[in-house]
C-alpha cells in the first residue's frame, strides 16, 4: 500500500432513480486516476457512505477495485456497530482493497476507552494496511495525537492517518510524537499547503472529484516548496476548496462536479440538493472560478467512457 499523493474521497454516483449508478462511478474513478491520483477512496462521508446499502458498498468497491487495477483502493469503514465494521472491513479485503480508513463509528460520541476498542478490533480484524480517519468537527470523537500514537504501537498495520480537525498544528504535533512513523494525509481540503508545509506526504480530497489535474499540480508545488506557483494556484482554488469545510460539503461538492460537467448533483435524503441563498451563493463562487481557471493540462472526461 503506498500511502502517498492525491486520493480522492470519491463521491458515489446515483442515477435518475437514486440508484448506484456503477457506469458513471467507473468512468469517474478511471478519469480520476488518468489525471494523476494515486488512489481511490471509496464510501467515506462525501460518497454517502451511511446511506449506501450493504450490497451496494460491496458492489462500488468492486467496481473501484477493477478499474484501479494495481492502483490502491481504499475502503473507508464506518458502522453504528463495531461487529458490522469488523464484517466490512473483512469484505473490503476480499474484494481486493489495498488499504482501509478507519472511522468512528457515525452517530456514537464518547471516551478514549471506548473509542480506542472499537477501532482496536477493526485493526486486527484485517492484514490490510489501515489509515485512521481523525474527523473532530464531524463525529465529535477526537483522536488526540498520543492516543494516535498509542494505536500506532500496538498495530502494526496502522500506517496512516487523515488529519481533517483543521487543525495544521496537529500534523506537527503527530509527527513530534511518532517521527515518520505513520504516514499522514491531509483531509480538509483549505489547509492543503499548509499541510504539506507541516508534513503532510498525501491528501484525502474532494474539490478533486471535479478538478483532478489542479488538484494533482497544487499538491506536486507544495511538496516541490514552489511557493509562488503554489500560492497563485491556492489563491484561485480556495474558494471552491472551502467548499469541503461545511456541513452541505457534500451536495456542494456534487454540485460543482454537474456544473463541471463530471456529475450530477443528485443526493440520497436525508441530504437534499442545494436551493435558495445557498445556490446562489455556490453559483457565485463556481462563475468566478470558471472564468479565472487556470490553463493546467488535463485529459477530458470523454476520454474514459466505458472503463
Amino acid at each position: 500500500m503506498n500511502w502517498s499523493g492525491v486520493m480522492p474521497a470519491m463521491t458515489t454516483p446515483f442515477d435518475t432513480n437514486m440508484k448506484v449508478d456503477y457506469g458513471f462511478l467507473a468512468q469517474h474513478a478511471a478519469w480520476q486516476l488518468g489525471n494523476g491520483c494515486q488512489g481511490l477512496v471509496m464510501l467515506g462521508s462525501l460518497g454517502e457512505g451511511a446511506t449506501l446499502e450493504h450490497d451496494e458498498k460491496l458492489a462500488i468497491l468492486k467496481t473501484a477495485v477493477r478499474v484501479a487495477g494495481k492502483t490502491p483502493v481504499v475502503a473507508a469503514i464506518s458502522s453504528l456497530s463495531t461487529r458490522n465494521a469488523v464484517q466490512l472491513a473483512k469484505e473490503a479485503e476480499d474484494a481486493g482493497c489495498s488499504g482501509l480508513m478507519v472511522l468512528p463509528p457515525y452517530v456514537y460520541t464518547s471516551d478514549w476507552y471506548e473509542m480506542k476498542r472499537h477501532v482496536s478490533t477493526v485493526l486486527g480484524a484485517t492484514k490490510l494496511e489501515c489509515m485512521l480517519y481523525n474527523n473532530p468537527v464531524a463525529y465529535k470523537t477526537d483522536f488526540l495525537p498520543d492516543e494516535i500514537a498509542e494505536l500506532a504501537t500496538e498495530h502494526a498495520n496502522l500506517a496512516a492517518v487523515k488529519e481533517s480537525s483543521a487543525d495544521v498544528r496537529r500534523v506537527m504535533a503527530i509527527r513530534e510524537i511518532l517521527a515518520d512513523r505513520l504516514r499522514i494525509f491531509v483531509g480538509v481540503d483549505d489547509v492543503l499547503v499548509e499541510g504539506v508545509g507541516a508534513g503532510a506526504v498525501g491528501w484525502i480530497a474532494g474539490l478533486v472529484n471535479a478538478y483532478p489535474a489542479e488538484s494533482v499540480r497544487l499538491f506536486e508545488l507544495a511538496k516541490a516548496g514552489k511557493h509562488d506557483e503554489v500560492f497563485e494556484l491556492y489563491r484561485w482554488f480556495l474558494p471552491l476548496l472551502r467548499m469541503d469545510t461545511v456541513p452541505k460539503f457534500g451536495q456542494l461538492i456534487k454540485w460543482v462536479q454537474e456544473k463541471a460537467g463530471v456529475g450530477s448533483a443528485r443526493v440520497r435524503a436525508p441530504r437534499l440538493e442545494l436551493h435558495g441563498e445557498e445556490l446562489k451563493a455556490a453559483t457565485a463562487v463556481f462563475e468566478k472560478a470558471l472564468a479565472e481557471r487556470p490553463g493546467v493540462s488535463e485529459k477530458p472526461f470523454a476520454e474514459f467512457a466505458g472503463a
